[in-house]
């Protein structure tokens, strides 16, 4: 009996996480906001030419390959960004958030998202190896953004939340490794 249960207890705990450029990933998260806990749909690493940026982990209700369903869901979910690089400036940030959204939402909703954007970027600040970056979407409530543990904002709207979804999963994503990665189909 104590071996059935040691044993049990060995295979929960070795796919309780995942191990990505030696950073434990958590297979799921809870969040005061939640009313359930959110699995992890995918990790992948943000590179940029020949350098590793950050872990970016997605969670969600429940699993799923499908980007536009996980952009129109207005369910709960988060994206977890570990920083693997030494610095990056809160300009570089800015300017990646920036990009990402005008690359990957139509010109007219962009016009509707611009104030929030900027409330948005003003939030962040230099980040180094090992921060983490928390952006958890709460229906009915927003986006919060933490920073190194610290909640430092929410931003109201599930409009909002679905063009930074699109950052990654969108039709021009940061890049497609990575979208497919949090896809969970790399």
């Amino acid at each position: 009996m104590k071996a059935t249960l040691l044993i049990l207890l060995l295979l929960s705990t070795s796919v309780s996480a995942e191990k990505i450029a030696g950073v434990t990933i958590p297979s799921e998260v809870k969040h005061d906001g939640f009313s359930e806990m959110l699995t992890l749909n995918g990790a992948g690493i943000r590179s940029k030419f020949i350098f590793d940026i950050y872990i970016a982990a997605l969670y969600l209700p429940s699993r799923t390959t499908e980007s536009e369903a996980i952009i129109a869901n207005d369910h709960p979910n988060r994206v977890l960004m570990h920083f693997l690089y030494s610095e990056v400036e809160k300009k570089k940030l800015v300017d990646g958030w920036i990009e990402g959204f005008n690359d990957n939402t139509p010109a007219d909703q962009m016009a509707n998202l611009q104030d929030r954007l900027t409330t948005f970027n003003s939030l962040f600040e230099t980040v180094v190896e090992g921060d983490q970056i928390l952006l958890d979407y709460l229906p009915n409530v927003g986006t919060q953004v933490t920073i190194k543990g610290e909640l430092k904002g929410t931003i109201p709207g599930h409009n909002f939340n679905q063009a930074l979804l699109r950052v990654w999963l969108g039709p021009d994503p940061v890049t497609s490794s990575l979208k497919d990665a949090l896809l969970g189909i790399e």
